[in-house]
């Protein structure tokens, strides 16, 4: 079960109840369970690997929903995120390729210096475009795509950062029916992103780090058939 309630700020937060323990990470996904959103899309800057870390760790090996990533990373050194991110989650974390088809229970991060697009058809398109608001890749891009292809059937989560990135993409999220997750003040090592969000209203919920994952389970998984 999962509520909701309006914090100090008049916004609304979220709180949780447990979950089972996740299963292995090798495990089908379970029979019987229809997945409430298709697709959970992150995004993230300055002190977001730790956050990333967190949240992915949370995750159950059997999520129903695949897990895009953008991740703000310096384009001149090769990036090792994925694999990093890999050892802290049951989900399979792998950097994304051009034309992937996005599966169920994987996390796939964008390159860093190349943005990363969801097609309506589950697939993944790359490209090196311009920069937008001096960033590639973008989280914008990323959630207008995703808002575009899923709809309602997305989730959006903003986790810590330095600028803006992401702010018109969580409208796009919310206007299409998505849902909108944001890391809170207290737990973010850098508020600019989070903060830009929460500020355009189409924020759902604001949570604590460590309460991240257990909102998306309780989200996406949904009710038993």
């Amino acid at each position: 079960m999962l509520t909701r309630a309006r914090d100090e700020s008049g916004f609304m937060t979220g709180g949780v109840l447990d979950e089972k323990p996740a299963a292995e990470k090798d495990k089908k996904a379970k029979a019987g369970v229809v997945p409430q959103y298709e697709i959970v899309a992150m995004a993230a800057s300055a002190g977001g690997l730790a956050a990333l870390g967190t949240v992915l760790g949370g995750l159950p090996a059997d999520l129903p929903a695949p897990v895009v990533v953008v991740q703000h990373l310096d384009p001149r050194h090769h990036s090792l995120i994925a694999e990093i991110l890999d050892k802290r989650t049951q989900l399979d974390v792998e950097e994304a390729r051009d034309g992937d088809r996005l599966r169920a229970g994987r996390v796939y991060v964008a390159k860093p210096d190349g943005h990363l697009l969801v097609n309506p058809d589950g697939t993944v398109t790359l490209t090196q475009s311009e920069l937008v608001h001096f960033v590639r890749p973008s989280a914008d891009l990323l959630f207008e795509s995703v808002a575009a292809s899923y709809r309602d059937r997305a989730i959006a989560v903003v986790l810590t950062g330095s600028g803006s990135d992401g702010s018109m993409g969580v409208k796009a999220i919310k206007t299409t029916g998505g849902t909108v997750i944001v890391q809170d003040q207290q737990t973010s090592e850098f508020y600019g992103m989070p903060g830009a969000a929460i500020e355009t209203g189409s924020v759902d919920f604001i949570l604590p780090v460590d309460e991240i994952a257990t909102a998306l389970t309780t989200l996406v998984k949904g009710a038993p058939k």
